[in-house]
């Protein structure tokens, strides 16, 4: 990552990232587009190829004074143009209908592995070395395709008409003879020569003056992530934040963040500022060299006008497709930076599935209780939470569990819903679809408000039942926004979110619901009413909450206390 090689991991890193698509069982449709593309260019290359021809005709015609045939070679031009425009677009346009398919399924499976295993969850514990995911789904994932798809045409495209036209610059240039040291010395085919030369020169410099943009590209588009979310956190946050008038701290972040993405820029625009002084001077002299080095065979009228216009031509296609590197330097740079992101991307969700796969409990899915036997809950610093846990909840006997802030409650509900990694022992669960879990802040899926209640969409429901939960869990004044698309978790109350939580419950009828602090923005009476509907209408569910409200108490029979000394549980009836 220090600096730009095209080094043999890299490749490895540009295969391991394709062979998935190419493999999969989309391979048949992207072998024909890619196969479609490649024709079409060759035929792109071929009509280069007659038009450099024409080059030779038309100028001719000029010199001769021809009109006739000046007519006829403009007439003649026409129909190369036409024909070239074809290929041209629809070469483009095949294109980006492979970019838009490789895209859609790369995309797909990026985000099917993300969510697999609640790896996006698990990231957050042991992915420090991975920011800003949806950067490096959405964005970089478009990027690699666009790229890696333009540089293979690319290359393609500059192989075949190095190809095509080294033999015309060859038999074009014609012999050198020169005197040195007393010897008469011939070059046969030296505008070849002198093209290759020139070439290899301007990607040796190009490659010294631009290696340091890798590193530069790789940081920036972190920068860039890093301060977009930011602000994003803050237009999720805005109401504490205007609670706690943190302006002021909120906007040095901005501003530290913003900096550090400033000075990176500025290390990339002074780095791209001498490519460009670069690309300029060789593309400007790439123009005039030509016909510097071809001028003694046409003042030695060797060649004609035609002949000479048509070795410039021919030069330069030459040039042009030794010249791809010196010109897209940069973005190949760029691109190597998204290759190692996505690499590194991959790599890590690997990782983290395999982290958190070393911490091992049995999980057994056939009990109707809930039991842990000789269950240890740590910290992510390896920190002891609990230890020694064991104890069985009975279906039909709610229990509340309670402990001092900080001794684990939230932790051990996470624990039991296989969401906390840093556990040993063994845990007795009923079935997965038979529990639910409840948290002190419910999450709001972006979308209508009939998605957010029905979220996550197991279970329909016909709006008549659903406006009837509404009416029972106190916000049936939301009733004529049903179908109402808006970002809820913010037009929302926490009390009114926490409420939509209990109307998901009774959506969901769960055997077992597990409540961590469910209630903690409503009111007493509110409270009450939430939970006489569970025992009133959920009579087959058992609770088990979290709460520090005595009043919590009646609507439980068994009480789990969590000693934070001695990090220790015991079942005691209320």
């Amino acid at each position: 990552m220090q600096k730009f090689t095209l080094s043999r991991q890299f490749f490895q890193d540009v295969w391991y990232l394709t062979k998935s698509y190419w493999q999969s069982e989309e391979k048949k449709k992207a072998f024909w587009l890619l196969t479609c593309i490649i024709a079409l260019t060759f035929g792109v290359v071929f009509m280069l190829v007659q038009l450099n021809t024409w080059n030779n005709s038309f100028y001719s015609a000029l010199q001769n004074y021809d009109a006739e045939k000046i007519s006829s070679e403009l007439i003649h031009f026409s129909w190369l143009a036409a024909i070239y425009i074809i290929l041209a677009v629809y070469s483009y346009y095949l294109q980006q209908t492979l970019i838009l398919h490789w895209r859609r399924w790369l995309t797909t499976r990026f985000i099917d592995i993300w969510l697999q295993n609640k790896t996006y969850y698990n990231l957050q514990m042991f992915g420090k070395d991975t920011d800003n995911p949806d950067q490096r789904i959405s964005e970089d994932v478009r990027q690699f395709v666009e790229m890696t798809l333009g540089f293979a045409i690319g290359i393609l495209k500059s192989l075949c008409t190095f190809i095509s036209f080294v033999f015309i610059l060859y038999q074009l240039s014609g012999p050198l003879s020169f005197s040195f040291m007393g010897k008469t010395w011939t070059i046969h085919g030296y505008m070849l020569w002198a093209s290759l030369l020139y070439s290899i020169l301007g990607t040796y410099i190009t490659h010294v003056v631009g290696r340091k943009l890798v590193k530069l590209n790789f940081i920036q588009q972190r920068y860039e992530a890093d301060f977009r979310f930011s602000m994003i956190r803050l237009r999720e946050s805005a109401e504490s934040v205007a609670f706690y008038r943190g302006e002021a701290q909120e906007g040095k972040v901005f501003k530290n963040r913003f900096k550090l993405l400033l000075d990176n820029f500025w290390q990339l625009v002074n780095k791209q500022k001498q490519l460009v002084f670069l690309n300029s001077g060789y593309s400007q002299i790439a123009i005039i060299f030509p016909f510097v080095v071809a001028m003694n065979r046409y003042l030695a009228k060797e060649v004609s006008l035609g002949g000479l216009m048509q070795v410039a031509s021919a030069f330069g296609r030459v040039q042009d497709s030794l010249s791809y590197f010196v010109d897209m330097y940069s973005s190949i740079a760029q691109w190597q930076a998204v290759v190692m992101r996505l690499t590194y991307f991959g790599r890590h969700m690997h990782e983290v599935s395999q982290q958190a796969e070393q911490f091992h409990v049995d999980r057994f899915a056939t009990s109707e209780a809930v039991s842990v036997e000789q269950m240890q809950v740590n910290l992510p610093d390896d920190a002891v939470l609990l230890q020694d846990i064991n104890f069985t909840l009975q279906p039909g006997r709610n229990v509340l569990i309670k402990g001092v802030s900080g001794s684990g409650k939230s932790t051990l509900l996470r624990a039991l819903a296989g969401i906390w990694p840093f556990v040993s022992g063994k845990i007795n669960l009923p079935k997965t679809e038979e529990l639910m879990f409840i948290p002190q802040k419910p999450y709001i899926p972006l979308g209508s408000l009939r998605e957010a209640l029905l979220y996550p969409g197991k279970k329909p429901l016909s709006d008549e039942e659903l406006l009837y939960l509404l009416d029972l869990c106190q916000i049936g004044y939301l009733r004529d926004k049903l179908d109402l698309v808006a970002d809820w978790s913010h037009v929302l109350s926490v009390g009114e979110q926490q409420r939509l939580a209990f109307v998901r419950a009774h959506i969901q009828e769960p055997k077992w619901l597990f409540l961590d602090e469910a209630t903690s923005a409503l009111d007493e009476d509110t409270e009450a009413a939430m939970y006489a509907l569970l025992a009133e209408r959920l009579r087959q569910t058992t609770l088990v909450s979290i709460g520090h409200r005595s009043t919590l108490n009646k609507y439980h029979e068994l009480m789990l206390v969590i000693d934070k000394q001695t990090k220790s549980v015991r079942l005691t009836k209320i």
